[in-house]
């Protein structure tokens, strides 16, 4: 798997090519969410990166995280199938689908157009102080493993 640079507009324009082949009646080949329920969860962490969002942890899960998970979200190796999924992640509840792709859409933008000095050293609340390139590893691991999914 090549992990793409979400601030590039190339990778933007890809991203958006792969999310319209998307439809609301797509099932995925693994999980249990529904497709507007992926668009959703894949929302999260945008929410969760321009601060929409707060995640709280105790500090065994700080510790947890910052050594076992960052560098798992952050590489450049794919996520495995079924995963476990964070709490704050898990979308179990019924969503619009065109609303949660529009907003999808306008995350995917916002990131680009905020681009690599907005994001190189942004502390991360899970993960503390990230690289752009760590960033970008994460957003575009995470929606190629959900596109992957849904066969987009």
């Amino acid at each position: 798997m090549e992990v793409l640079n979400v601030f590039d507009a190339n990778t933007t324009a890809s991203v958006l090519q792969r999310l319209s082949n998307l439809k609301p009646e797509s099932r995925g080949s693994w999980g249990k969410m529904d497709a507007a329920q992926m668009l959703a969860h894949l929302n999260v962490a945008y929410d969760i990166a321009f601060e929409r969002q707060v995640v709280k942890h105790n500090a065994f899960q700080k510790l947890l995280m910052k050594l076992v998970v960052k560098n798992a979200v952050t590489n450049t190796k794919p996520y495995a199938k079924n995963l476990r999924t964070a709490p704050q992640f898990v979308i179990s509840s019924n969503k619009h689908f065109e609303t949660e792709c529009d907003a999808l859409i306008q995350n995917i933008k916002l990131v680009e157009q905020k681009g690599i000095n907005y994001f190189d050293g942004k502390v991360n609340q899970s993960f503390g102080p990230l690289t752009a390139k760590q960033w970008s590893n994460m957003f575009y691991k995470h929606i190629d493993h959900h596109f992957n999914q849904f066969g987009i």
